[in-house]
């Protein structure tokens, strides 16, 4: 739909695919070297200030509440982006979000999805969530992937396009490296620049 909001997908991710947090690859350079992660908190500012809204599995808004609110020496503007922004959880069995600026959306993926974007606003933001985003793939609702690509290998762990048969040929905006090695690399898909239409898919019931 011309003039719609984008749905923008961000994911910390290894070389071979992995985004599962597990067993500290977040540090690039290992727990004994600083690392000057200035650059990339930088760039998350400006993607922050692109986004008034952001989608969330249940999972994932639920480790976020439990940390987030509860820095109050956070220099990089998350706490403050994540408290203001509008959230929305895709939950069936959430009642109380417990925390401000949340709505619980229990419809059909599609469905609420295609009304956040068609609803007056900036950029919607998906991070985390890894059964959302794979319900989100499938359905033609992702528009631009943001990858920071950790020098990392794991070899196991749960992949962004584990399975994944339905997604659109996709092209380069950016690639863009930092000075701790992670690289940025931004993909739209191809399509939206044609205006073709997306695919439709079916949500689940229950998604993280």
């Amino acid at each position: 739909m011309p003039g719609e909001r984008k749905l923008v997908v961000t994911e910390n991710i290894t070389l071979d695919g992995v985004i599962e947090a597990t067993e500290g690859w977040f540090a690039p350079a290992g727990d004994e070297y600083a690392v000057d992660n200035s650059d990339i908190e930088a760039t998350m500012r400006r993607a922050m200030a692109e986004q008034d809204a952001l989608l969330l599995g249940r999972r994932t808004f639920e480790d976020m509440r439990g940390y987030w609110p509860h820095q109050t020496d956070d220099t990089t503007g998350i706490t403050d982006h994540l408290n203001k922004v509008s959230k929305y959880v895709m939950s069936s069995t959430m009642q109380d979000p417990e925390w401000e600026n949340t709505t619980v959306l229990q419809g059909s993926l599609e469905d609420e999805v295609q009304a956040l974007k068609a609803a007056p606003g900036k950029d919607i933001g998906v991070t985390g969530s890894i059964s959302l985003v794979r319900d989100l793939i499938p359905a033609g609702l992702v528009d631009e992937y943001r990858l920071f690509v950790y020098p990392v290998v794991l070899g196991r762990g749960e992949r962004l396009f584990a399975h994944a048969t339905d997604v659109p040929k996709l092209r380069l905006l950016e690639a863009t490296p930092f000075r701790s090695g992670v690289v940025l690399l931004s993909y739209r898909r191809a399509d939206r620049r044609r205006g073709i239409p997306s695919p439709s898919g079916l949500p689940g019931p229950e998604r993280g």
